[in-house]
């Protein structure tokens, strides 16, 4: 899984801290931004995204940071979750960079090139420094890009380079990637952990114990890292050797602190413990919106809750009962008291924002030819019937995380039931819940699963190409030739009209097919206490440097 209740593209990092995100839907009445409806859960439910916090007014010392879990690793090869990316973003650096606006700009490449449809060339930035000092060159980049391709390190993000032929220098300050055929989003990759550069030699000299507590990691970012306490804390420490100016760190420190719990951690907010977090627990908003402590902001976010679909080979494998179902679950219902009232009932597996790039035209069309499934449980029913599934059972896999993730359990079995299925509930630990992601012996039995799924670049592809027949995260072995057949035309072409064209065609086939189960959007929530601002909320934080930002509030 990869965000909220899990979630999972790629591989099976993404995993740890995702089952506990489920939490992360709060209100507040932030300034600026745009106005979203409140799904009927009254007026002071309304919601603002908001671009940007107030400016700092100067530098802080430090600021310490609520974390919801503590990462396994922060080697950035396994870097596929939320608690990891958070705290990595501002120690290392990928060769482009993902702004919060969703923008792709270069970063540790000062520019690039496509020659041909297989070539891409890589002009390596000069006089930048890793935080020991030694000057940045194409060997360290080649070294980092070549540990996804090894299949002794296990990459979370092997995919990613699944058409690369090789990685090599091509000039001091220049690196060649060639592939085997095109692929449209190799290079908007580059921005997210997949174009993360390390010190050639300090992944050869501290080997397995890189990006452990006792390893650590040696990067670029504005941010070195200083010390791991396992359990506890890692901290962070200003880089003064930082090349770019204006992500130059504002604080001397950052102390990220594991709190596990949801209610300590809404406490420690409240009580100023903590200076800020993101993923704020969503039955807290209440208190967060009215408190004195500091204010509770929303941003852009390429997030869509879904149940998956495990179970093809049973009364979920006709198309018309998956499309009964979502019909009878309550998702405006959801929003309303699972998620504070913040979000948007999906009309499909990925966020608006998605298609940024796609000609007005092909935006249009999306709008006016998806099928849409209004809540109409006695339509709904009708459908199943036709079906002949009535009676028959389906396990629906939960863990009792949050009151979200109960409350969206609930409204599934209900509306299950009200198909004329007969809904059983397996509650998992979170450990056993996440092997779902990763083992699929352990999907056996399993009909449906919660996922909070996000995207890491602006591509609707980066959502569907994981639904392929074979993909790793295709968790209940759909398979629709047309569907992929859509996916390969949109992973072979550079030319947006295209690109835009396969993507829509493979996202219609997805929701006439509905192999997950959209169900809504919400956004970034992050909380910021009195002392601190600066933050441009948005799910970019996963891998912009967004700590840098900070400073002094007043």
């Amino acid at each position: 899984m990869r965000a909220g209740s899990w979630r999972g593209p790629r591989t099976i990092r993404r995993i740890a801290g995702a089952a506990l995100a489920a939490a992360a839907v709060l209100i507040t009445g932030a300034c600026g931004g745009t106005a979203h409806p409140d799904q009927g859960a009254g007026p002071t439910n309304a919601y603002r995204l908001t671009d940007r916090t107030p400016a700092p007014t100067g530098a802080v010392d430090s600021f310490t940071w609520s974390i919801f879990a503590e990462p396994t690793s922060i080697d950035y090869a396994y870097a596929f979750d939320f608690p990891p990316n958070q705290i990595l973003s501002n120690v290392c650096e990928s060769l482009l960079r993902w702004n919060p606006d969703l923008t792709t700009s270069p970063n540790l490449a000062s520019s690039y090139s496509n020659p041909t449809p297989t070539t891409w060339v890589y002009t390596i930035r000069p006089g930048v420094r890793f935080h020991d000092g030694t000057v940045l060159t194409s060997k360290d980049v080649v070294a980092s890009l070549r540990r996804h391709l090894d299949p002794a390190t296990g990459s979370a993000w092997a995919n990613t380079f699944r058409n690369v032929e090789s990685v090599a220098e091509s000039g001091p300050l220049e690196v060649t990637v060639k592939l085997t055929k095109p692929d449209s989003t190799f290079n908007k990759q580059l921005a997210a952990s997949p174009g993360t550069v390390e010190s050639a030699a300090t992944l050869a000299k501290r080997g397995k114990d890189y990006g452990s507590p006792k390893g650590g990691v040696n990067c670029t970012g504005p941010f070195s890292f200083s010390s791991w306490t396992p359990g506890r804390s890692l901290v962070l420490k200003k880089f003064d050797g930082y090349w770019n100016p204006a992500l130059k760190a504002r604080s001397g420190q950052v102390k990220f602190v594991f709190l596990s719990d949801p209610t300590t951690r809404v406490n420690a907010l409240q009580s100023g413990e903590v200076d800020g977090g993101w993923a704020v627990p969503s039955d807290a908003f209440g208190q967060l919106r009215s408190s004195r402590a500091g204010k509770l902001y929303f941003g852009r976010n390429t997030t869509v809750a879904a149940e998956v679909v495990g179970n093809l080979k049973g009364p979920l494998g006709d198309a018309r009962v998956r499309k009964a179902l979502l019909m009878a679950i309550d998702r405006k219902g959801i929003v309303k008291a699972g998620a504070g009232g913040v979000g948007e009932v999906a009309d499909s597996l990925v966020t608006d924002n998605l298609w940024s790039d796609a000609p007005a035209g092909t935006r249009e069309a999306l709008r006016e030819n998806l099928p849409t499934y209004e809540y109409d449980p006695a339509k709904a029913k009708k459908l199943a019937e036709k079906a002949g599934v009535g009676g028959r059972e389906i396990v629906i896999s939960t863990s009792p995380l949050d009151s979200q993730t109960t409350i969206i359990t609930q409204a599934v079995a209900q509306a299950a039931t009200a198909i004329g299925l007969k809904p059983r509930i397996d509650t998992l630990s979170t450990e056993k819940y996440s092997t779902l992601f990763t083992d699929p012996a352990a999907r056996k039995g399993t009909d449906l699963f919660l996922t909070f799924w996000y995207t890491s670049i602006t591509d609707p592809l980066d959502m569907y190409s994981s639904l392929e027949t074979g993909a790793f995260t295709n968790y209940g072995g759909w398979s629709d030739r047309r569907f992929d057949a859509a996916v390969e035309r949109a992973v072979g072409t550079y030319d947006p009209a295209a690109h835009a064209a396969a993507n829509a065609e493979a996202q219609q086939i997805a929701m006439e097919e509905l192999p997950w189960l959209p169900l809504y959007t919400q956004p970034v929530s992050v909380f910021l206490g009195k002392r601190i601002t600066g933050v441009q909320p948005s799910i970019a934080y996963l891998y912009y440097p967004w700590a840098a930002e900070i400073g002094a509030n007043g």
